[in-house]
C-alpha cells in the first residue's frame, strides 16, 4: 500500500474519531456541563453543520492551490479546533468548538478523494479512494471505543487529547509521504457549480441527508440507549461500540461488493428498506441484552453498507465536478447527522423512552426510499427519451 494513502486514511482516522466519539461520551459531558442529554445532543448537530457549511466553502476558497498544501491546511485545522474542546470552559464554547472542528470534514475527503484517484494505479482508482475512507471504519472499530473508555473511566477532554494528537499525526504523514502533486487546470467555479442545477444531484442529497440520517437518529443516543434500556453498565458501552464499529467494516465490504454487482439506485433502495426493518427491531427488543448486542452489530453494518451505492449514484451525476460534488456528498451525509441527532432527541426531550429516536430513524429511512425511487423513475424516463 502506498504511504501516501495511508496518510489520507489517517485522516479518515481522525475524522471518524471525532465525528462517532460523541455518541459514547454523552452522558459523560452532559453531566459535567449540567445539561440535558438532549441538549448535549446538539453537539453532534453543531458538528455537523461544521461540516455542512465547511465542505463547500473550503473547497471553493482552495480550488487553486497545490493538493498537498491544501491536505496540510485541512489536516492543521482538524489538529487544532479538535483541541479547543480540549479547554472549553462550558457548553457554548464547546459548542462553537465542535462547529469549528466539522468544517474541514468534507473538503479533505473532497480534496482526498480526488488525490486518491491521482495517485491510484490504473484500473484501481476505487480501491485507492476505499483506502481513504477505511480510516472512517477503523475509528469506528478501535479508536471510538478507545475515545470512549477515556473519556467515561478518565477525562471526557482526555478524548480530544487523543484526537488533536492523531490529526496531528495526519499533518505529519502527509508533508512526509505526499509526493507535490501539480495543481492542475485552474477550476472553473462556474462549471462546477453547474452541477447543483440537475435534478438528479438534490435528489441524491435528499436520499443521503435523510435516509442516512436514520443512522444518527439510532447512534446519537446509542450510549443512553444501552444503558437505560438494555441494562448495560456505563462501563461496558466502549466495548459494545466495537460490536457497532466491527458491523460498519463489515458493512462498508458489503456495501462496495453490492455496489460493484448490482445497479446503484435499487441497491440503495433496498439496503434503506432492510435499515428501516432492522431499527424497528431496535425499537421493540432492545429490552433484552443479547438481541441488544446483535442489532448493534447489524445496524452498524446495514447503515455503512449503504455509504458505496450513495457514492456511485452521486459520482455517475457528477461528471466534471468531482470534487466539489465529493465535498457535498460529505456535506449530505451530515445534514443527516444533524437532522438524526435533532429530530431523535425530540422524543426524549417529549419524556418518551431511549428506544424512540430509532422510530425517527424508521421514518427517515422510509424517506429516503421514497426519494430513490423518485430518482429511478426520473433515470427511466431519462433512458426512455434517448433517440434509439
Amino acid at each position: 500500500m502506498k504511504k501516501s494513502l495511508i496518510a489520507l486514511s489517517l485522516g479518515g482516522l481522525t475524522i471518524g474519531i471525532t465525528e462517532f466519539v460523541m455518541m459514547g461520551l454523552l452522558p459523560d459531558i452532559a453531566s459535567d456541563m449540567k445539561v440535558s442529554i438532549p441538549v448535549a445532543g446538539y453537539l453532534i448537530s453543531s458538528y455537523a453543520l461544521g461540516v455542512v457549511i465547511g465542505a463547500p466553502l473550503l473547497v471553493i476558497a482552495g480550488r487553486n492551490y497545490a493538493p498537498k498544501k491544501m491536505l496540510l491546511i485541512l489536516a492543521l485545522m482538524l489538529a487544532v479546533f479538535n483541541a479547543l474542546s480540549i479547554i472549553a470552559p462550558d457548553y457554548n464554547i464547546l459548542f462553537a468548538s465542535r462547529f469549528l472542528s466539522g468544517l474541514p470534514h468534507g473538503a479533505f475527503f473532497g480534496v482526498g478523494a480526488v488525490v486518491a484517484s491521482r495517485l491510484a494505479d490504473k484500473g484501481k482508482e476505487a480501491q485507492a479512494i476505499s483506502i481513504m475512507f477505511a480510516g472512517l471504519t477503523i475509528a469506528n472499530l478501535i479508536g471510538v471505543p478507545i475515545g470512549t473508555y477515556i473519556g467515561h473511566h478518565f477525562i471526557w477532554r482526555y478524548t480530544f487529547i487523543l484526537i488533536a494528537i492523531v490529526g496531528l499525526l495526519t499533518f505529519l504523514a502527509i508533508y512526509l509521504w505526499m509526493p507535490n502533486l501539480e495543481k492542475g487546470e485552474s477550476v472553473n467555479m462556474k462549471t462546477q457549480l453547474q452541477f447543483f442545477k440537475k435534478t438528479e444531484a438534490w435528489l441524491i442529497i435528499g436520499i443521503t441527508a435523510i435516509g442516512f440520517g436514520g443512522l444518527f437518529a439510532w447512534i446519537s443516543y446509542i450510549a443512553p440507549l444501552l444503558i437505560n434500556v438494555s441494562k448495560f453498565s456505563p462501563e461496558d458501552v466502549s466495548s459494545i461500540l466495537i460490536l457497532a464499529g466491527l458491523g460498519m467494516v463489515v458493512g462498508n465490504f458489503v456495501g462496495g461488493k453490492l455496489a460493484d454487482r448490482f445497479s446503484p439506485a435499487p441497491t440503495t433502495l433496498a439496503l434503506l428498506l432492510v435499515m428501516s426493518l432492522d431499527l424497528i427491531l431496535v425499537y421493540f427488543f432492545s429490552f433484552n441484552q443479547y438481541v441488544s448486542l446483535f442489532l448493534t452489530f447489524l445496524t452498524g453494518a446495514i447503515s455503512f453498507s449503504v455509504i458505496a451505492p450513495i457514492q456511485m449514484l452521486m459520482i455517475r451525476t457528477a461528471k466534471g465536478a468531482e470534487m466539489i460534488a465529493s465535498a457535498s456528498l460529505q456535506g449530505s451525509f451530515n445534514i443527516g447527522n444533524a437532522l438524526g441527532a435533532f429530530l431523535g432527541g425530540l422524543p426524549l426531550a417529549a419524556g418518551f423512552s431511549y428506544s424512540s429516536p430509532n422510530l425517527i430513524g424508521v421514518v427517515m429511512s422510509v424517506i429516503g426510499m421514497i426519494i430513490t425511487f423518485i430518482l429511478m423513475r426520473l433515470h427511466q424516463k431519462q433512458v426512455q427519451m434517448q433517440p434509439v
